[in-house]
């Protein structure tokens, strides 16, 4: 529905609440509420599946045989676990084993049936992964990154483990052809991984170890500012077709290449928004995902007509979908009010978890205002008791090319549960508005999304639905470097500020955190610290750090190689320095955490926050 904030409603006296809980630790439930992913399955055994759950309290892969209905854990670490595939043939489950959420490891592997975990290649260093493509034969093609770069390794099948592909820039393993003869990479050589090219290597024409590496069958590249992203080829044995999303029309549109005849068609999608595609398991048709102002829905779409056929499902947002043998999609969906369900166009639940179902929260309702750059999106969610002007919090999505969807998010409705209203802002740099919304903050990150912020705020305020006194800012990841900047280069917005995981410096951060990332802020940034400083530091929260005049808490990760932890310590020493009120609850994980209890005691931490200062203010 769409809000009628515009209306300018008057506004009641700001009279502060205690902000208690008036739904008492229903918020807890939907954190603790058992979850599944959507269940990836084999190619070859579409039985054997694997998903991620939440059941034991901490995410955790589990294997699942839909043929004797058997289920079971498949990994166990105290930090939980969340990458993995399985192989084409359902033989192997492939997972990443990292140290504590540092992102930095292996690839492990076990068997579908259960056993002992082994080096899935143990000829390949450890590194950050850059992708990952498994055969029937048990080719495995490897991507890895670290400070020199990305390589790819091709390992197992027939040849000994040997580099196919390296260089100083970002790459990305897409995909191995159905017949292992081709390899499709996504690199960014030009220099810019925001807008990667595609590269694909004929294996059947080259001798391990050799100079020169496999032979290239076919390049792909629209130009500087101009992205192609490879989905994966097509399922048929000795087909060559590559699907593509390619953003030639100024948004994601899918794209059929076979780099053997150089061959394209563009595929006339008539739709407002955003696509996504994949494959129907022949090969006969795509599946794609459609996503317009923050809604998805699915279309099956016919290769050769382009024609679009929709797929009856309800409204709300849709992480994930795929087409099974027998024609029926399953895919995840949730929405703002009912918590996340894995459902299949049948008509039926396909994975029911055990245990109660997470609580309800409210809907959203919709927000569109002309913001500097253009029309801006945000979505809001009211408290069920209590008047306008409420305490509101504007939550800033991560990122930064994501965006905030009509999904269920107990971060959320947990502010909504102790009366705030939410109010989820996707700025420019946010992805589901078009390329030209998302690369809009190319070359001043961070200034530009603060200026979509801060005309959402006015909005809220002038309508009377937030109050100006009791306005907390917060976010995590690009949301909580936006939240430290914000309260820098904004001071008097805000009553005070939220940042989980945040870049804080932006300079000492570029020095530690993993390479992929370094690569995305050369992009974002037009270059390296060392070439545009004064870029950098205009973009830094330590920058502005002595314009902060209002309550900080940042929650920081000690293992996090995104945001690494000495770069959020500088930006605290420097508050503690001028004497500004702050606090920082530190946990032993990496870019979040994977343990539910954790993520409740963090949640926990900024609901008590936000009370006890917005408290204090009104006593003042």
């Amino acid at each position: 529905m769409t809000s009628n904030l515009g209306d300018n409603r008057p506004r009641k006296p700001g009279v502060p609440s205690d902000l208690s809980n008036p739904a008492g630790d229903r918020w807890k439930a939907r954190f603790r509420a058992p979850r599944v992913s959507l269940p990836a399955w084999a190619e070859d055994a579409p039985e054997r599946c694997l998903y991620l759950s939440n059941a034991t309290g901490t995410f955790e892969l589990h294997a699942w045989n839909r043929q004797t209905g058997e289920h079971r854990q498949v990994t166990d670490r105290p930090e939980g676990t969340r990458v993995a595939t399985l192989d084409p043939t359902g033989g192997w489950i492939w997972w990443f084993d990292d140290d504590r959420g540092d992102e930095f490891g292996v690839w492990r592997r076990q068997p579908f049936a259960g056993g002992s975990d082994e080096a899935a290649a143990p000829a390949v260093d450890p590194g950050y992964p850059a992708g990952l493509a498994l055969g029937r034969s048990g080719l495995a093609a490897i991507g890895r990154s670290g400070p020199g770069g990305t390589a790819i390794h091709l390992a197992g099948g027939a040849r000994p483990s040997h580099v196919v592909y390296e260089h100083e820039e970002e790459a990305q393993v897409v995909d191995v052809s159905r017949d292992e003869t081709l390899l499709a990479i996504g690199h960014s050589e030009h220099g810019d991984s925001r807008h990667p090219a595609l590269r694909v290597f004929r294996l059947d024409q080259a001798e391990a170890g050799t100079v020169d590496g496999p032979a290239i069958a076919g390049e792909l590249w629209d130009g500087p500012g101009r992205a192609l992203y490879g989905v994966g080829f097509a399922p048929v044995p000795g087909d060559s077709r590559l699907l593509v999303l390619h953003e030639r029309a100024g948004r994601a549109l899918p794209l059929i290449w076979d780099p053997v005849t150089g061959a394209e068609q563009e595929l006339p999608i008539d739709l407002p928004g955003e696509v996504s595609a994949d494959w129907y398991p022949d090969g006969s048709a795509l599946l794609l995902l459609h996503s317009y102002q923050a809604r998805d829905e699915l279309f099956r779409v016919e290769p050769g007509t382009g024609a679009l056929t929709r797929l009856p499902t309800p409204s709300g947002a849709i992480r994930g979908a795929t087409a099974r043998p027998d024609d029926t999609v399953e895919y995840l969906w949730s929405s703002s009010e009912e918590p996340p369900v894995v459902r299949s166009t049948s008509g039926e639940t396909v994975l029911q978890p055990p245990g109660p179902p997470a609580p309800r929260s409210v809907p959203s309702e919709d927000l569109f205002i002309d913001g500097p750059g253009g029309r801006v999106h945000a979505l809001i969610c009211r408290p069920e008791s209590g008047s306008a002007p409420y305490p509101t919090v504007v939550s800033l999505h991560g990122g930064p090319s994501a965006h905030d969807d009509d999904s269920f998010s107990p971060d959320a409705a947990a502010w909504v549960d102790a009366g705030y209203a939410v109010v989820r802002v996707n700025y420019r740099g946010s992805d589901g508005y078009g390329a030209a919304w998302r690369d809009a903050i190319e070359g001043r990150p961070g200034l530009t999304e603060l200026e979509d912020v801060a005309a959402v705020r006015a909005a809220v305020v002038d309508s009377g639905l937030a109050d100006p006194e009791r306005l907390v800012l917060t976010g995590s990841s690009w949301g909580g470097y936006l939240t430290l900047l914000g309260l820098g280069t904004q001071a008097g917005l805000w009553s005070l500020g939220i940042a989980g995981v945040p870049v804080a410096d932006y300079l000492a951060a570029y020095e530690e955190e993993m390479e992929g990332l370094r690569a995305f802020d050369r992009a974002l940034f037009g270059g390296t610290p060392e070439e545009i400083p004064d870029l950098y530091r205009a973009c830094s929260p330590i920058t502005y750090v002595e314009n902060v005049r209002v309550p900080v808490q940042v929650l920081a990760g000690a293992n996090d190689p995104r945001c690494p932890l000495r770069q959020i310590e500088n930006y605290l020493n420097r508050l503690a320095e001028l004497g500004r009120p702050h606090e920082v609850y530190r946990y032993d994980a990496g870019h979040g955490s994977l343990v539910v209890e954790e993520r409740i005691r963090q949640q926990e931490v900024m609901l008590d926050f936000a009370r006890r200062q917005l408290l204090a203010a009104a006593a003042q």
